[in-house]
């Protein structure tokens, strides 16, 4: 059994960082706290946890803390988390049997990083993360903002789920800013998947014209991670139109085509343009196309789950009924329930549609359409 470090850096983490620990600490046989700089009581919950914590003084580079962090793990692998990240009962058991089974040729364990749920709890935005990484191998954190490790072979995909579970919405676009903005002053040159993120940060702060320049170059450049380049494009078209321009938001899209599979984000925001237009079967067509779209988790990319089933299910209900097919947008209502027939959007449109359909002949009739 390969043994691991539990490796986190922390700050003012006293409402969150027991939550996580009493949830991840059966797998770890060591943990690694480094403080950046808290004034209230975590480092006192780290140590009731048997940790060894470590103080840091904050840099503006997430990266030498995980580093750092790393630097005091002795064990095989080294496993990091956010203090508001969770293992759930079952994927713990699954980590616990991970630990017993991973052979130590494995260099990186790459993991599924929930950051995004649903009304009913449901993951809608998974993406893998490289989540244990072989201690002493010479791997290294990179980038100021938004952290990684580049994976190198032996890597294996494990179907573990770790949940990012903040208690409330928190943004820290503010500060992530500032990080990338400094680094500018400072003449340093940003590397494509740091131009990707202070792109995308521009673009949460509602800078969307200046958001487009370096989306756009990194759409362009092929020595950026193909992902990147797609959801660039995917980005760019957000930006767009947040400013009013749909045929430059359309051009983006499109331009994604060119670098890979469609994705069915991708489709589904096509849809979404043209079903605002009223063209409702332009938009069928590009809702079709999404739910024939397969996820490719491995690729590393961003996965919005409900692009792949429940999204386009209801947006072809919504176009098929504006269209004036009452039974193919039940249809789409009935199918959309595969994935999330709890939430209250779905119990209010299948008492719509049993309404509507009350005096109909065979309202259940989900033949193919």
């Amino acid at each position: 059994m390969i043994t691991l470090s539990l490796c986190m850096i922390v700050r003012n983490e006293e409402k969150l960082l027991g939550r996580c620990l009493d949830c991840a600490a059966p797998a770890a046989d060591e943990i690694i706290i480094v403080d950046t700089g808290s004034i209230d009581n975590t480092k006192e919950i780290a140590r009731s946890y048997n940790a060894l914590v470590f103080d840091f003084p904050w840099n503006n580079s997430f990266c030498d803390a995980r580093n750092f962090s790393f630097s005091k793990a002795s064990m095989d692998y080294c496993m990091w988390l956010d203090a508001d990240d969770l293992i759930q009962p079952d994927q713990l058991n699954e980590l616990l049997a991970l630990k017993a089974t991973l052979t130590p040729d494995i260099n990186i364990v790459m993991m599924k990083y929930a950051s995004g749920f649903s009304p009913d709890g449901t993951p809608v935005l998974i993406y893998y993360r490289e989540r244990l990484i072989k201690n002493h191998a010479g791997f290294c954190w990179e980038g100021a903002v938004h952290e990684c490790i580049t994976p190198a072979a032996p890597t294996i995909y494990s179907p573990i789920v770790i949940e990012h579970r903040p208690p409330q919405k928190t943004c820290h676009t503010e500060r992530n800013l500032a990080i990338y903005e400094n680094l500018l002053r400072e003449k340093q040159v940003l590397c494509p998947r740091d131009r990707f993120y202070y792109a995308r940060e521009l673009m949460y702060a509602g800078r969307h014209n200046q958001a487009v320049i370096p989306f756009t170059e990194v759409s362009d450049d092929p020595s950026a991670w193909i992902e990147n380049r797609i959801e660039a494009c995917y980005n760019v078209a957000l930006c767009h139109l947040a400013l009013g321009q749909t045929d430059e938001a359309l051009s983006a899209l499109f331009k994604s085509f060119s670098l890979d599979v469609p994705r069915a984000e991708i489709l589904c925001l096509l849809g979404d343009i043209f079903r605002e237009k009223q063209a409702y079967s332009q938009a069928v067509y590009w809702y079709r196309a999404a739910l024939a779209c397969k996820e490719i988790p491995e690729s590393g990319g961003f996965i919005r789950v409900d692009c792949y089933n429940y999204y386009p299910c209801v947006c072809l209900c919504l176009c098929y009924y504006a269209m004036g097919d009452v039974r193919k947008a039940y249809h789409f209502h009935r199918r959309s329930g595969r994935w999330h027939k709890d939430t209250a959007e779905y119990k209010y449109n299948e008492n719509f549609f049993q309404s509507l359909l009350f005096h109909t002949d065979n309202p259940r009739d989900n033949s193919t359409v």
